[in-house]
């Protein structure tokens, strides 16, 4: 039996087409040879008339006989890579080469006037025959295994990469929600009331994103509303001290990105930056465009790296959701996307987190919502 392929998407009429290309350089290429071991006397023209009609009637007899028997036998050669065991091929083989190069004789023959010995009668045109034909089948099996083999491969990666964006992100959704949980517990014992209104913006806060943030992705809208319902709950501690400024063009709100991506950087900017001062401050969320790619920033105008990592461990960029980020860009985009983390410039210090990423799709059925500014 044939080695069994790996499961791939089947491109019948693209695979039969690049078949029939390779065919024609072979026809082509066996010619030559022929002409100049048996018809050095005749045009070449005439040589290659027989190559390529005989050939063409050779490849066509087995491939099709092979689809046949790929019909006929359905699902079991389906699950071995749509090509039949040794036994129908080698027969499919035989009998195709006979009936390609006989038919084929006889139609060149007719066209030029010319009268050829038959297949039976000569072995060397036989074996040679037999040979080439063998030759092309298991050649084409061998590229298609090979294609099919590197699909499966490239199938598996992209499960493995699926399999861990998802665990990345199970793994974001309870920090941030710890985060929150955490500014909650604290808010509890210092202002009874407010944290009762900071609780109930935490429910409506979870029910909007936990059943949004299990999709592979969703527009940059549907990012920044979730990031101006968490902003809203942390403004209920915060009070004055917090003030949002969000910059979303109209042209990039449909644009699809992986849900929370921005989550850990605007939660950093408010445990790193902006509680730490006094004073309290601005965070600003924009997107976009730069040279045909997608620039995402948070900014806050918080207390700064240096001082941020002074007080805190990890608050330099190498921390839990800073991590998160740089492993699912890397993941999604490779070397395509970039993420750096800096001192923000400008009299008002603070920091600036920058994403730089392929420029994403669009959605193609979005959905209405107002996003905060």
């Amino acid at each position: 039996m044939l080695p069994a392929l790996p499961t791939a998407p089947p491109r019948p009429r693209r695979s039969f087409l690049q078949r029939g290309l390779i065919n024609q350089c072979i026809c082509l290429g066996i010619s030559v040879p022929f002409w100049l071991l048996s018809h050095r006397g005749s045009a070449y023209w005439m040589t290659l008339t027989y190559s390529m009609v005989i050939g063409n009637l050779i490849w066509l007899f087995i491939d099709g006989s092979r689809q046949l028997t790929i019909r006929l036998l359905g699902d079991k050669a389906a699950n071995k890579g749509q090509w039949p065991g040794w036994g129908s091929m080698g027969l499919t083989i035989v009998l195709g080469s006979l009936a390609g190069y006989q038919l084929g004789t006889m139609l060149v023959d007719r066209l030029l006037g010319l009268r050829s010995a038959s297949i039976f009668d000569a072995v060397t045109p036989g074996v040679v025959t037999l040979l080439v034909a063998g030759s092309m089948t298991y050649f084409f099996w061998s590229r298609e295994r090979l294609h099919a083999e590197m699909a499966a491969a490239e199938a598996a990666r992209r499960l493995a990469l699926e399999n861990q964006l998802k665990l990345l992100e199970s793994q974001l959704e309870p920090h941030m929600l710890f985060n929150t949980l955490a500014n909650l517990r604290v808010l509890i014992g210092l202002d009874p009331p407010r944290a009762q209104a900071m609780l109930d913006r935490l429910i409506a806060f979870l029910r909007a994103t936990l059943n949004g943030s299990r999709n592979g992705s969703h527009t940059l809208r549907a990012e920044f509303d979730r990031l101006a319902d968490y902003l809203a709950l942390m403004a209920v501690r915060m009070g004055p001290r917090l003030t949002v400024q969000f910059d979303l063009p109209d042209d990039l709100r449909e644009r699809l990105v992986p849900p929370l991506l921005l989550q850990p950087l605007v939660e950093n900017a408010i445990k790193h930056g902006l509680e730490p001062k006094v004073e309290g401050g601005r965070i600003e969320v924009r997107a976009e465009r730069d040279a045909g790619r997608l620039r995402l920033t948070v900014r806050d105008t918080g207390i700064g790296l240096a001082q941020a990592a002074a007080l805190t461990p990890n608050a330099d960029g190498s921390g839990y959701g800073t991590s998160h980020v740089r492993e699912r860009l890397a993941a999604l985009f490779g070397e395509q996307a970039r993420f750096e983390l800096a001192g923000a410039s400008g009299p008002e210090g603070g920091t600036l987190a920058t994403l730089l990423l392929p420029l994403p799709p669009t959605a193609a059925a979005p959905a209405s919502s107002a996003t905060a500014t």
